[in-house]
């Protein structure tokens, strides 16, 4: 499965979606015995991940303007071959939302539902999400720049 070091697509949102340049990536989360009896943790770039693989989808946001930007939504997908890892999420002063219909809503955990098998709802789970979105509390100095981040695992 070739996920690891694969560029993810991530969008930003704001007053202006021009002045605010995202990029990201996915990394593996490499464990090892280390000298001494603990345990070395690496994150490497890759082309191939296995099942015992965590991976990082790491997305870095820049205001690229002279002006303070506000109202900053960034936006990733999970890839699709691979599931969030639940309570992950991090970014800074962000409210991390989730969707579960391809980026069409976005919600807390609690507030997510799929249709179920018998006709009615169920919750969804964070194997359900296709979207991680950070929504900055704060507006977004002229020049500054944010990392947001979420783990995954192979499907």
């Amino acid at each position: 499965m070739g996920v690891a070091s694969a560029a993810v697509p991530a969008q930003p949102s704001a007053d202006s979606a021009l002045d605010i340049v995202v990029s990201s990536a996915l990394e593996r989360i490499v464990a090892a015995a280390a000298d001494g009896g603990g345990v070395d943790v690496q994150v490497t770039s890759g082309t191939i991940a296995s099942h015992a693989d965590q991976l990082i989808v790491s997305v870095r946001f820049t205001n690229v303007s002279k002006s303070v930007v506000d109202h900053v939504r960034i936006t990733s997908p999970v890839p699709t071959d691979v599931k969030y890892v639940p309570g992950s999420a991090s970014g800074p002063g962000s409210e991390v939302l989730f969707s579960v219909d391809n980026g069409r809503t976005f919600g807390r955990p609690a507030e997510l539902t799929l249709p179920a098998p018998d006709g009615g709802a169920r919750a969804a789970d964070a194997a359900d999400y296709t979207h991680v979105r950070w929504v900055l509390n704060a507006p977004l100095d002229a020049g500054a720049t944010g990392v947001a981040r979420f783990r995954a695992v192979p499907r």
